[in-house]
């Protein structure tokens, strides 16, 4: 891996989004505008939104970097774009961290208006510390980011991409715990449940947001853990289904 080809991936795919100014008000506007819409429905259901709130605040970037994530490199497979950057100097590493970096930074963005919007507009139940919330929100983005570049090698159009999510990405959310607590889950399930990083995602936001939870509360470390290495596995099985050569 080169920092400078690196870098050259990052420009080139901001470059590309910049462009796009609809896939650009997607990933910014719609996940605070979901729950603003989440919260009016919860109105009279206080309760409801307060134990679900915290995921969901989470749940909703990251599903649409996932969708972005995977569309955008899916055009650049399908257009070759990937197959003449695979036959320069630029190597696998080299465009698997730059794709990462490049969306990271989309989702850092994401991230604080979603932060501004939901706990300091809506009010959002947050009681513990707020850097907690936020790096399991960008974990989060960061594992949507590597799951849509490991899916789009499977696919051939962009509507295969979207199937991919409610195939992989719907039962990781309905297992979660989102529905139903996870120890209220049918013992196979549970262990499904287990074993999806999304599920340590929510339980380290529920357990800072609502819970006020810090890093040495609890099983914290552990969600931590789990969410940094889940995306670096992901990264990793991406880059593999790179082709080195023309087909």
């Amino acid at each position: 891996m080169s920092r400078r080809r690196t870098l050259a991936v990052v420009i080139r795919v901001l470059r590309q989004l910049r462009h796009d100014h609809r896939t650009v008000a997607l990933v910014l506007l719609v996940p605070p505008l979901l729950l603003w819409l989440v919260k009016g429905i919860f109105t009279e259901f206080a309760f409801l939104f307060d134990r679900t709130s915290a995921m969901m605040f989470g749940l909703f970037p990251f599903t649409l970097i996932f969708v972005v994530t995977s569309i955008v490199t899916l055009r650049e497979r399908t257009q070759g774009t990937l197959e003449r950057l695979m036959a320069s100097p630029i190597g696998r590493g080299d465009l698997m961290a730059g794709y990462g970096i490049a969306f990271l930074l989309v989702a850092a963005v994401q991230t604080a208006i979603t932060v501004i919007v939901g706990i300091g507009l809506l009010g959002i139940p947050h009681h513990g510390p707020l850097w907690i919330a936020v790096a399991f929100v960008l974990l989060l983005a960061l594992i949507g980011i590597g799951l849509g570049l490991f899916l789009s090698a499977f696919a051939r159009t962009e509507f295969q991409a979207i199937q991919f999510l409610p195939a992989f990405v719907l039962p990781q959310i309905l297992l979660a715990g989102l529905l139903v607590p996870i120890d209220q889950l049918p013992p196979v399930l549970e262990y499904i449940a287990r074993v999806l990083p999304l599920t340590y995602a929510f339980e380290g936001l529920n357990g800072n947001m609502r819970d006020g939870m810090g890093f040495t509360d609890g099983h914290m470390w552990i969600y931590f853990v789990v969410c940094i290495v889940s995306p670096i596995v992901l990264l990793i099985a991406g880059s593999l289904t790179l082709r080195r050569h023309l087909d």
